[in-house]
């Protein structure tokens, strides 16, 4: 059944790109909807696009927001909708079929990686403390970047979070929104998880920092538990007072993420920081990737190895 998703996606494209597979699994939750994808000059992108119902053109603007963030710890976005001709057209490969309206999307450089849910799945329950302390120390570090320049990611959750071997990434920018008065109230997120959405947010505020740092206490409850609304019990003591400071109802009560990192204190994420499961899963990634073989566009000549 997998393969043969596999071959549906494979054989539908997305402005240049070309899908190969699904990065979520079906049912998974995400704020947006990731493919890996290939262009026609052999490059493999992760390609994100909003979910169903979604504003599409809010999305790129948002996305192209995005494209200011950087960080050693950020998903970069280098393309966005509108970046090419025919960029926002989806297209099935076959006889009969043409273009229809495509969501908007935007790229990002493809390496293997898993969302944070699919690596709790692989490893077979929640992470061991130092993977979960080496995440939360680097998205709150990448948070207190964000919010100096004056944003508000309002989209943390555990599916933005991106697990490749170099350490987390946070990804989804089409969440990016302006941390000053002049944003828009907003009543949630499609595809986040109601335990990851501060109360203020949920109750259509304005996106703040302190709506981050409470999205960021649910992850870290997530991974370390498998849940972004555990018993108390369920956490490790460690983690008990950082979560429950993240989680206050009252956004004054909350962390800054700079405090947050700074009691993260998390050591460099050397190799080996993952565990032998994730690190095996990734590895599996990389090589069904990079021996997927796409069919060829209508027209094109398939290509045929010549013998001597």
């Amino acid at each position: 059944m997998e393969q043969a998703r596999t071959r549906r996606e494979s054989a539908r494209r997305i402005g240049p790109y070309r899908l190969i597979t699904r990065l979520d699994p079906p049912g998974s939750p995400a704020p947006c909807r990731r493919f890996v994808a290939r262009g026609e000059d052999g490059r493999t992108v992760l390609l994100s696009t909003p979910l169903p119902g979604a504003d599409p053109a809010r999305f790129a603007a948002e996305a192209g927001a995005g494209r200011h963030l950087t960080g050693p710890w950020i998903a970069p976005v280098t393309e966005v909708t509108g970046s090419f001709p025919g960029a926002g057209v989806i297209s099935e490969v076959g006889a009969g079929a043409g273009p229809a309206p495509a969501p908007a999307w935007y790229a990002t450089p493809y390496l293997p990686l898993l969302p944070l849910p699919v690596a709790l799945a692989v490893y077979g329950g929640p992470l061991p403390e130092g993977v979960v302390r080496g995440v939360g120390g680097a998205l709150a570090e990448t948070l207190a970047a964000v919010h100096a320049g004056g944003l508000a990611h309002a989209g943390v959750s555990p599916g933005a979070v991106l697990i490749a071997a170099g350490g987390p990434l946070l990804s989804c920018f089409g969440a990016v929104r302006a941390a000053g008065p002049d944003g828009e109230p907003r009543a949630g997120l499609p595809g986040i998880d109601p335990g990851a959405l501060a109360p203020e947010q949920a109750a259509g505020g304005r996106p703040r920092p302190p709506g981050d740092v409470f999205a960021l206490g649910a992850v870290l409850a997530y991974a370390a538990t498998g849940h972004t609304v555990p018993e108390r019990d369920e956490l490790p003591p460690w983690l008990r007072p950082l979560v429950a400071s993240c989680l206050a109802r009252d956004p004054v009560d909350r962390p800054t993420a700079a405090a947050l990192a700074a009691a993260l204190a998390p050591a460099p994420l050397a190799p080996g920081w993952l565990p032998g499961r994730v690190v095996a899963a990734l590895a599996r990634q990389s090589a069904e990737l990079l021996a997927a073989e796409l069919p060829p566009l209508p027209g094109q000549a398939a290509t045929v190895p010549v013998h001597a």
